[in-house]
């Protein structure tokens, strides 16, 4: 009966009923988005982050295989943000991202120790913050949500998700002040199809990322939603352009076509 109805409901119908359902369940959980210690030490830190990095360049690492056909070792002396379980290629590049982010609470639900022992600047999403049993001083809590879509100029105030933590650190990038944002590793193109959003168990090797460990046998995560995703990509692009800056997508025989594209070695 509930895909029916999905069938049957416009697009923009659905969402706007998803958003306001979001929006009601979240209400009680705002006083706290502003008020926990935790959260008020993660503005004050996010507002030392504003235009931090003006007219500087970063790259935004994906995780998708074409990661395996890239040569990161370029990236070095770059300012990068890494995502979700990109610190499995950490041993293997010999370094580490500049920053990392993680917003799905799958995700920080099974790798919360992972995430806490890694030695840079983490971003993680606030309603996961039950996972933690620390608050280290090189963490800051947002306060994402699945209501929306709008592009985020206050990283200290309420986030849109936008289906992916892509649009989050495109979020995040462009409030440090970076003037361009290259795109590696977004490859927009997945193998395991079904439902957006919805909770499946990996019954084996990952082939949608670039380490057959990512989502590996026995891992829970969610199918992706692109369509919102590229919702979120077109209303960074907008806000990108507005200010005279830009989003370039570099990835390796990616699927994305919201920005423009750019041959990799170029870049260096």
């Amino acid at each position: 009966m509930k895909q029916i109805i999905k069938r049957l409901t416009p697009a923009p119908l659905l969402r706007s009923a998803k958003n306001t359902y979001d929006a009601f369940r979240r209400l009680p959980k705002v006083p706290d988005a502003y008020l926990h210690p935790w959260r008020r030490e993660s503005r004050a830190r996010m507002y030392e982050m504003k235009n931090i990095h003006r007219r500087e360049r970063c790259f935004i690492i994906g995780n998708g295989p074409s990661l395996k056909n890239t040569d990161l070792s370029k990236l070095k002396d770059e300012f990068t943000f890494g995502m979700n379980r990109i610190y499995l290629i950490f041993p293997e590049l010999g370094f580490n991202t500049t920053y990392f982010v993680t917003i799905n609470d799958l995700v920080i639900e099974q790798c919360a120790e992972d995430i806490s022992a890694l030695p840079i600047p983490k971003f993680i999403a606030w309603h996961s913050n039950h996972h933690f049993q620390s608050f280290p001083k090189d963490m800051v809590f947002l306060y994402s949500t699945y209501t929306g879509p709008q592009f985020a100029y206050d990283m200290t105030r309420r986030v849109w998700e936008g289906a992916t933590v892509t649009n989050v650190a495109l979020q995040l990038a462009f409030y440090m002040g970076f003037d361009q944002v290259i795109l590696i590793g977004v490859d927009h193109n997945f193998t395991s199809k079904g439902e957006a959003n919805k909770t499946v168990v990996s019954d084996g090797d990952d082939p949608d990322h670039f380490d057959p460990r990512y989502f590996g046998k026995g891992f829970r995560w969610q199918l992706p939603d692109l369509d919102t995703s590229e919702i979120g990509y077109v209303l960074a692009r907008n806000a990108y352009e507005k200010a005279d800056r830009k989003v370039l997508d570099a990835t390796l025989d990616g699927k994305l076509t919201i920005f423009s594209k750019v041959d990799y070695e170029s870049l260096f």
